[in-house]
């Protein structure tokens, strides 16, 4: 549990952990978002992935509340590799958004990719995307119908947007994409 090894890291007293657990539990915040805890079923089979940008991952967040800015998703892009995650507020999902964004903010900062790995939408199967996959010879991949969990590692991730997120929006939640890129900052930070 993050939240007991920061405190360690910092403080001591009897019976910190059982107060740091119950904290936890009772949080509203929290426990408002995350829900009750399920299961999946079925076993999931490994992809192994020998070099940074060999195979990313790519998905849409949302909808979500319309923001002063006027966007209303995330386009979520992580690296199969290194695991390094960017999520960019984008108003809609149309494909050549979600094209635009994917060479703005991924492909020119980093490199193209040797697989993109998406879900079935139709934004990921237009023949713009296509075309672009194929101008940049990158192989397009898709997930099972229905089964978003063939792609755990971004829909994870997803989530841990929401629930950190939802920790820091207004209450007419219209801030969310202002706080994105701190929270990238501080994800980044802990987790590579």
């Amino acid at each position: 549990m993050k939240t007991l090894s920061k405190t360690r890291e910092r403080f001591y007293w009897d019976r910190l952990r059982a107060d740091v657990e119950k904290w936890c539990r009772e949080c509203h915040a929290c426990g408002a978002r995350k829900g009750p805890k399920t299961r999946t079923k079925g076993r999931l089979q490994r992809y192994n992935v020998g070099a940074p940008f060999e195979r990313m991952a790519l998905d849409i967040l949302g909808p979500l509340p319309v923001t002063t800015k006027g966007n209303r998703y995330v386009l979520v892009l992580m690296d199969y590799f290194t695991k390094w995650p960017e999520a960019i507020p984008i108003p809609d999902q149309e494909a050549s958004t979600v094209a635009e964004e994917l060479v703005r903010s991924w492909i020119s900062g980093y490199d193209v990719p040797m697989i993109l790995h998406s879900d079935q939408g139709t934004n990921f199967n237009s023949a713009l995307f296509t075309e672009l996959c194929k101008l940049l010879g990158i192989l397009k991949t898709r997930t099972t119908a229905l089964h978003p969990e063939s792609d755990g590692k971004v829909e994870i991730f997803n989530r841990t947007i929401l629930n950190h997120l939802s920790l820091f929006v207004s209450r007419n939640q219209t801030d969310w994409d202002t706080h994105l890129p701190l929270f990238l900052l501080l994800f980044n930070y802990y987790n590579n």
